[in-house]
Formats: C-alpha cells, sequence, structure tokens
C-alpha cells in the first residue's frame, strides 16, 4: 500500500468519527443532558447489540457478498436453544445456543461460498424457514427461563445486566469484537484473502486463493457475532421466542454502510464500522430528546443510508468500476 494509499485509507476511518463529533456537538446545543456520563453510556449501550452484529456482517460486506439476511433469524434461533437448554446448566446452555447459531452460518458459507448462490436471495430464504421452523417447533409459544434464586436460568437473565469494572459487559464485548475483528481483518491472511474475494472472486481463484473456503469462514465470523447478540438480547427481554432480533439485518448493513465499507466488496475498515455505529447511536439519541418518533427515526435513518449508497455508486463508477 503506497502512503497515498493509506493516507486516503485513513482519511475514510477518521470521516466517521469527525461526523461523530459533529453530532456530539449538536446533541450537546439540543439539550443540557446530552454531554451527561449516564446519557453517553446509555448511547453505547443502546448501540451495543447493533455493533455486535455489525462487526461480524462487515465481513460478509467486505467479501463482495452484500449481506447475511438471516442474521436476525441466528439471534432468535440462538436465544432459544440456550433458554430451551438452561436446565441443563448454564455453561451448556450458551454453548448449545452458539452452536446453533453456528450452525445456520455454516450452511449459509457452504451453500454460498461452494454451490454459488446469490447471498441475499439465500439468506432471505434462510431467514424465512428459520422464523417457520421455530413457530413451528414451538407451536408460536414464547419460552420463559426458570428464574428461582440460584437456577442457571436467574444466571442467564444477568449476562445483559452485569458490569465489567463499571461498564456493562455488552459494551465491554462489543469493543472486544471490533479490536478482535479489525485485527482478524486487517493483519492475518484470512483478511487479505478476504478482500481479494471481495474485490474480484475470479482474481482470487487465479491468484489460488480458496474462495469457498474464505466465504465459507466469513459467514461463519457473521454467525458467531449474530449468536453473541442472539444470547444478550435473550437475555435482556428474558424469553426466547422467533421474532427476537428483527430489523438488525438492515441496521447493521447501514452501520457498515456509514462506516466506510463499500458494498461491492475489498474496500473499508472495521474500525470505521465502529463509528457508523456509534453514529447511529447519536443520531437516535439526538432525535429521541428532539421528540422525534421511532417510526419517523426509521425514515431518517433509510434515508441517510439511501444516500451513502448513493454515494458509494457514484465514486465507484467515477472510477470506472461500472460493475458496482
Amino acid at each position: 500500500m503506497t502512503r497515498r494509499e493509506r493516507i486516503l485509507d485513513w482519511v475514510e476511518v477518521g470521516g466517521i468519527y469527525l461526523i461523530a463529533l459533529a453530532l456530539v456537538g449538536a446533541g450537546a446545543a439540543v439539550s443540557r443532558g446530552f454531554l451527561t456520563l449516564e446519557n453517553l453510556m446509555t448511547i453505547l449501550n443502546a448501540v451495543a447489540l447493533l455493533g455486535i452484529v455489525a462487526s461480524g456482517m462487515a465481513f460478509i460486506t467486505y467479501s463482495g457478498h452484500m449481506a447475511d439476511l438471516s442474521a436476525p433469524s441466528i439471534m432468535a434461533f440462538s436465544g432459544i436453544i440456550a433458554v430451551a437448554a438452561l436446565p441443563l446448566g448454564l455453561a451448556p446452555a450458551l454453548a448449545l445456543g452458539m452452536l446453533a447459531g453456528l450452525a445456520i452460518g455454516a450452511m449459509n458459507g457452504f451453500v454460498v461460498g461452494r454451490l454459488r448462490a446469490n447471498p441475499i436471495l439465500w439468506t432471505l430464504a434462510v431467514a424465512f424457514f428459520m422464523e417457520g421452523f421455530m413457530r413451528f417447533t414451538w407451536s408460536n409459544h414464547q419460552l420463559y427461563p426458570n428464574l428461582e434464586p440460584g437456577s442457571s436460568g436467574a444466571a442467564f437473565v444477568e449476562i445483559f445486566r452485569l458490569r465489567v469494572g463499571g461498564v456493562p459487559l455488552i459494551v465491554a464485548v462489543m469493543l472486544a469484537m471490533f479490536l478482535a475483528g479489525h485485527g482478524l481483518m486487517r493483519h492475518t491472511r484470512f483478511g487479505r484473502e478476504t478482500q481479494l474475494v471481495g474485490s474480484s472472486r475470479a482474481a482470487a481463484a487465479t491468484s489460488g486463493v480458496r474462495v469457498a473456503r474464505v466465504v465459507f469462514l466469513n459467514f461463519l465470523v457473521a454467525a458467531f457475532a449474530a449468536s453473541v447478540a442472539g444470547i444478550f438480547i435473550t437475555s435482556m427481554t428474558k424469553l426466547g421466542v422467533f421474532y427476537l432480533g428483527q430489523g438488525y439485518d438492515f441496521k447493521a448493513v447501514t452501520a457498515v454502510v456509514i462506516g466506510g465499507v463499500m458494498l461491492s466488496g475489498g474496500r473499508g475498515r472495521l474500525l470505521g464500522v465502529l463509528g457508523g455505529v456509534l453514529v447511529i447511536g447519536l443520531l437516535t439519541n439526538i432525535m429521541t430528546f428532539l421528540g422525534i418518533t421511532t417510526f419517523r427515526q426509521n425514515i431518517f435513518t433509510g434515508m441517510v443510508f439511501i444516500a451513502v449508497v448513493g454515494f458509494q455508486q457514484y465514486y465507484l463508477r467515477s472510477r470506472g468500476k461500472d460493475y458496482a
């Protein structure tokens, strides 16, 4: 990478944090309560679930496969299996919940990587199938953990509420996953191969990259992140049900794209995605202070997503990448 490319790379990442800083200033102007430690921690806590999902979704986008639309189903299924397995103990329940989500990710990775299925159509089909499967298997019922003191269920629902040195555990996990993901994406052979696959699958194959294996591992990373988020959201709501996680696919892709990862793949940084998550959290918090309803917040977030995607398409085509 040349010096000019490194500078442009850092500008792309730094730009999202300049936007975040500008939003902090706007929030302070909107309300005196915005810059309080309590409110800033509320923002981090509110976006932690999104951040965890986005930290895995970024690998899908970076590899040139846009998004994993089965992420909400993975979240719900991991949570349901964890709750159902609580009579076996907390550790086995968590392990089984994670394995359930990883199994879906492995299936996605095999079908998209080896069989070359369209990632959007396939993961959307998996999402529909998993929703129907969960509703049928548990007869549309919600699964509630046993909350008796000292039980595995009581320990499970405390996971979301745990703190590490005063910081919510979920926030610490989000930051750890972004740091680990950044190292994986930027400083490992797997990360370099993912970038090459995202830039050009044909070129990657010609260079000797085992493309199917790389795609498989990317979907596994995304499923791992979604499974972790599924455990947390199930612990937060104290129930396992098929609809937990709905909407996090679009929100995660929004954060990924706002954070500078190109939908066409092969370009972006995970630290930029963290900035995208923070920007969404700050925007949502400011709109809440202004009294803007959730539905209108969604409209505004969608407009931001459309604008950023439009800019990306213009940016790529202006450089001769007409396939973008």
